[in-house]
């Protein structure tokens, strides 16, 4: 049977239906059976359903509220398959009653929010549990919760589908075999699974924004995806700073965007960008997040110490009026909160900034013997910027020959290879 135009366009939106639903059904389903891999399944049911029905019926005026309601069917005719009918049947067949009743045929209903709000939480929880590992957990999140699809993931990561749908599905089995429950963790524990997911998101958002590996120098779908699920988790997290804190450095360093790539998409550095192509309306959400996260009191956490600093180079109209001072100190107040030696390389960048190279390369100079920078090729990209400043240009362009060896990227490889090369 051929494919009209009015099939076509009907698929477009489902497409675009499941992408903007799927996490709320999934996490829907996942409080009923409290199971995630198990709620995808009967989530990828509904979809087939919608696929199968909404061409020959039309969208619902409610897609989300059909597709909730028809993947609740499907887990309570699992349940009635696996266990007798008892009170826990009842209880979810007396939900969903409720629930047909309210939405009429199509389930044309207006979700409880509230609820739906929770279960989105129980699931970012759970995706990022720290029980898996953090490929698991980044793969888990975009699967779950950002709607993409195991192809979608490994284009992103550069990884082979093979290879991302054995990494679900291990998660999946692992969550189970430990016995994770579906909840938002509470006291002590909810600090530390917090952290979890914020770290997450992070290092979803930083893939997008500097690609590790590959020929591009950004993977702007990821970071929109990592900066629409930290908006939803400030949402349902409000009173938490650190989350607000996140949202501000994601929304400022992705004001960037637009200007950290030429018309060939070579990089172009931080300093060197046209700040004319930065989007102010990104900036002024950040820094509005940023306030949010300073007003809800207590000491600067790691994320809301990175982004005043993003604060820093937002506000000044050009890299010379940029405080350099200030960020010396958050980047030295960022290293008592969370100390690493990558804290102190960008600490030493800044003292380079605002005291001179030689003050920069001593402290750089220290960090050499550091094994977790061994292979880190910006610690040879920064010692070799600022043995250039000082003139030292045979040592400058080794260092940054040796940064282009180190590093992954290709389009950041050209650009340490094009420096070394103008020092000749």
């Amino acid at each position: 049977m051929a494919v009209t135009a009015s099939d076509t366009a009907t698929h477009r939106a489902i497409d675009a239906v499941w992408r903007i639903e799927s996490a709320r059904v999934i996490a829907g389903v996942a409080r009923m059976v409290g199971d995630v891999g198990l709620a995808e399944e009967l989530a990828q049911d509904a979809l087939v359903a919608a696929l199968e029905r909404w061409p020959r019926e039309g969208v619902p005026r409610n897609p989300g509220a059909w597709l909730m309601g028809t993947a609740k069917h499907r887990a309570i005719d699992l349940v009635r398959r696996r266990q007798r009918l008892d009170r826990k049947i009842e209880e979810l067949g007396e939900e969903l009653e409720g629930e047909e009743q309210a939405a009429g045929s199509e389930f044309d209903a207006i979700l409880d929010e509230a609820a739906i709000a929770d279960d989105l939480l129980r699931l970012m929880f759970v995706s990022c549990h720290p029980v898996l590992s953090t490929d698991a957990r980044v793969a888990l999140t975009l699967r779950l919760l950002g709607g993409l699809t195991v192809g979608e993931i490994a284009r992103a990561f550069l990884a082979s589908e093979a290879a991302i749908g054995q990494r679900i599905v291990r998660a999946k089995r692992t969550l189970a075999e430990a016995n994770v429950p579906f909840e938002v963790p509470e006291g002590e524990e909810r600090a530390a699974r917090l952290s979890s997911v914020l770290e997450v998101l992070y290092l979803v958002f930083n893939e997008g924004y500097s690609a590790t590996a590959g020929d591009d120098w950004m993977r702007p779908a990821l970071c929109e995806e990592a900066l629409r699920l930290g908006r939803v988790l400030a949402e349902l997290l409000s009173g938490e700073p650190e989350v607000h804190g996140l949202v501000a450095l994601m929304e400022i360093q992705a004001s960037r965007s637009r200007a950290r790539t030429g018309p060939g998409g070579e990089p172009i550095l931080l300093l060197d960008q046209d700040r004319g192509r930065w989007d102010h309306l990104l900036i002024g959400r950040g820094l509005a997040a940023l306030e949010r996260a300073v007003g809800l009191g207590g000491a600067p956490g790691p994320y809301a110490l990175q982004a005043a600093i993003a604060a820093c180079h937002a506000r000044a109209r050009t890299p010379e009026e940029t405080d350099w001072s200030r960020i010396v100190a958050l980047y030295g107040t960022l290293a008592e909160v969370a100390p690493s030696p990558v804290v102190e390389l960008n600490r030493a960048v800044a003292v380079a900034m605002a005291s001179g190279p030689q003050a920069g390369l001593d402290l750089v100079d220290a960090l050499t013997a550091e094994p977790s920078l061994r292979d880190y090729h910006l610690l040879p990209s920064v010692r070799g910027d600022l043995l250039a400043r000082l003139g030292r240009n045979d040592e400058a362009r080794a260092e940054l020959e040796r940064a282009a060896s180190l590093t992954r990227n290709a389009r950041e490889r050209d650009l340490l290879l094009a420096r070394a090369a103008a020092l000749c």
